[in-house]
């Protein structure tokens, strides 16, 4: 039996715990937040449970199933139809199917099909390697054109990633395009899934098996070092005091790491100082009254400075509330990025109205603001190269965040499969 620190409580550092346990290891879980989950965490929003940061299930995501059967909990997936829109400069228009790419006017028949055969052929794709070395935006222009880059694309990319749009990857978007097109009941209609509950559902089923198993989930309590010597994991600094192990897991994002551990060889430790990682404010509002029929709604409005709205009370059943997401994507020296919450509820509640002239200031009932620091990787032309092994040379020390996920984008699914690969390889 090894002993083991995992660092991080969110949903994969749980489900590694998890896994750890079940294989008889000793393991403890730090994690600086006060709750666990990380961005599949809930807060307390006037009496409603949800998540800070939205989450949703797709048809491809089998290692989210496997998981929720192992815990007991996959009775509590839903499925439900859901819709797509898209805000044009100052119009709502359906989305989502080949009628609606049809009728759509700001779009040439040309660029239409051209558009339409890309997406097909992403989501029939199965090696995404050749998509590794270029831009998403180069991929997009070859394939569906200029008009339809211009029209569909070049905003959306721009408000999430400003000055970084360009050091996107094609592989990124391409499983990102992959995972939601084929979760559909048939060509003209989406299907998403929810965990009835929310994730907390998810979280709580984690953090009980942990405790049952006799795991420790030491919340609270960042980690300010992680010790080596002699080439070998030796325990961590936490809450000031030494604590040894045998092997350290690391689930926090990949930027802090240098600083983390700062006897890791210098070579090494410049690799991880090279990843980018962007912040997201995340603005929620609860309201009276829908603002569209759609779960997703892309805009493209020179009045709107973000590149979408996710209504989640389209995709999760929450009775009479209305609940919308407002993500703000963003570097961090971005000079929004330091705005108090009250700018981006107002501003946001702003673009709502616009959406939906009939919203009165009587319609909103709350709003909270999430925020991170580290919440988008940025998985440039190459990365697969740029990209640590899991696995490091270190003896008894795995490194994985979101950014190991790729080409894969962050999500449940992903951090549940990684979770389970790096708990097989403590003892092997």
């Amino acid at each position: 039996m090894a002993k083991v620190i995992v660092l991080g409580a969110g949903a994969m550092g749980l489900a590694t715990a998890h896994h750890l346990l079940k294989a008889g290891h000793s393991v403890d879980v730090f994690e600086a937040d006060q709750v666990a989950g990380g961005m599949a965490a809930h807060f307390d929003f006037g009496g409603l449970s949800i998540e800070r940061f939205y989450h949703f299930v797709c048809k491809p995501d089998q290692p989210t199933f496997e998981l929720m059967d192992e815990l007991g909990i996959g009775h509590a997936l839903r499925w439900r139809d859901t819709s797509m829109g898209y805000f044009y400069e100052g119009r709502l228009y359906r989305w989502g199917d080949p009628l609606a790419l049809l009728a759509f006017p700001h779009l040439d028949l040309i660029s239409k099909l051209r558009y339409a055969w890309q997406m097909f052929m992403a989501t029939k794709r199965k090696d995404w390697r050749d998509l590794d070395t270029i831009s998403a935006g180069e991929w997009l222009r070859r394939g569906s054109g200029e008009r339809a880059w211009k029209v569909l694309w070049e905003k959306l990319f721009t408000l999430k990633f400003f000055e970084l749009s360009e050091q996107v990857s094609a592989a990124w978007l391409w499983t990102r395009i992959k995972r939601v097109g084929t979760s559909r009941r048939n060509l003209m209609q989406e299907e998403l899934g929810y965990i009835d509950g929310g994730s907390e559902t998810l979280v709580n089923a984690l953090v009980g098996s942990i405790s049952a198993r006799g795991g420790r989930i030491h919340l609270s309590t960042p980690v300010q070092m992680v010790e080596l010597n002699d080439g070998a994991v030796r325990g961590v600094v936490a809450g000031g005091q030494h604590v040894e192990a045998d092997h350290v897991i690391s689930t926090v994002p990949m930027p802090l790491i240098p600083a983390l551990i700062p006897q890791m060889p210098a070579a090494l430790k410049s690799r991880y100082a090279q990843l980018r990682n962007i912040g997201a404010v995340c603005v929620i509002h609860k309201l009276r009254r829908a603002v569209t029929a759609n779960f997703w709604l892309n805009t493209n409005d020179p009045r709107i400075e973000v590149p979408g709205l996710v209504e989640f009370s389209n995709l999760r059943d929450l009775g009479d509330m209305h609940i919308v997401y407002v993500p703000y994507y963003m570097p961090q020296t971005h000079p929004k990025f330091s705005c108090d919450d009250d700018f981006f509820v107002q501003e946001s509640w702003g673009y709502l109205k616009l959406v939906n002239p009939a919203l009165s200031d009587a319609d909103r009932l709350d709003s909270a603001v999430g925020r991170l620091q580290y919440a988008q990787p940025l998985c440039p032309p190459g990365f697969a190269a740029l990209l640590p092994n899991i696995n490091t040379p270190i003896r008894g020390l795995q490194i994985a965040d979101t950014s190991s996920y790729y080409p894969e984008d962050r999500g449940v699914s992903e951090g549940a499969r990684i979770a389970k690969e790096m708990a097989a390889r403590v003892g092997a």
